[in-house]
């Protein structure tokens, strides 16, 4: 079946799912390509088809992280996922931010991890977290990427993938959202919510806490990092085992930009050469930017 693109698959959704918007309005492209239905007040988010299991397990986590209290954003009341022209499209109630925009804050985002991991175990089966199996897979695909940088960071992944079950972990292991970010948080009203919720899984509590780290790369102050640990209850700096973690991250964040560079997107092409550049050279402090 020949595939359609991203926003047909967004408008047979809609007519699927008897809602009413036929305006939509892009509202990011990233990993996922999301819209926004303003007739609705519902957001739309297409992924491939391969990420299906996830994205149904998203749907029925962030219902039961919602029922037991926990801040996140909400799937809409539909059935879903929905499969349209060769994609999955879930929907999920609409957030307007703040303009001027106002990002939650490391604070906001420590205490949420904190709320997360107190949970039980969820009645959900969820994968155990597994580091760089999909950016392995984004790579081998590449065609973006020259082969001699391809082998390096394949060989990296290994090394690091290695390093990884070799760690001694300081927390318990549970529930993890696996892309927590400060960037993944949402305003509403004045509470803050997490979301996106596509890499839940079952593993170490680092894995979570490690990311904001590796925002230095991003420019993230120790000051920050400082009112993150506060709110949390951890510190993650005395641990041994966080430069492995945020290595991995630093690989991790490569997949949606060799997705796009592949794409043709030369901003996401720039963006990934000045990455692989730092990787290659071992440059740990180098700045990126979020093209």
């Amino acid at each position: 079946m020949k595939q359609g693109t991203e926003e047909q698959a967004v408008r047979e959704a809609v007519e699927t799912s008897g809602l009413q918007s036929s305006r939509l309005v892009k509202l990011h492209q990233h990993a996922t390509a999301v819209f926004l239905l303003p007739a609705d007040q519902i957001v739309a988010r297409v992924s491939s088809v391969e990420h299906l299991p996830r994205l149904a397990t998203s749907v029925t986590l962030t219902r039961w992280l919602a029922a037991n209290g926990i801040p996140v954003t909400e799937p809409a009341s539909l059935d879903q996922p929905v499969h349209a022209e060769g994609y999955v499209v879930t929907f999920w109630r609409h957030y307007p931010q703040p303009i001027p925009k106002s990002n939650p804050s490391t604070e906001h985002l420590g205490n949420l991890l904190q709320q997360l991991h107190q949970l039980p175990q969820p009645p959900i089966t969820l994968p155990k977290w597994a580091p760089l199996t999909s950016f392995t897979t984004t790579l081998e695909q590449a065609h973006s990427v020259p082969d001699s940088q391809k082998l390096w960071l394949a060989e990296r992944a290994h090394e690091l993938t290695l390093a990884f079950y070799e760690l001694e972990y300081a927390l318990p292991p549970g529930l993890v959202h696996g892309d927590a970010y400060p960037g993944n948080c949402l305003w509403d009203g004045r509470r803050v919510l997490l979301s996106d919720w596509d890499e839940a899984a079952i593993g170490p509590r680092e894995v979570d806490l490690a990311n904001t780290y590796q925002g230095r790369r991003f420019g993230r102050t120790d000051a920050e990092l400082e009112r993150f640990r506060l709110a949390y209850g951890f510190d993650i700096t005395k641990w041994l085992g966080l430069t492995t973690l945020t290595h991995i991250r630093d690989m991790h964040t490569l997949s949606s930009y060799i997705r796009r560079a592949d794409a043709g997107e030369a901003s996401a092409a720039n963006e990934l050469a000045r990455r692989v550049d730092s990787l290659l050279r071992g440059d740990t402090a180098a700045s990126w930017t979020a093209a």
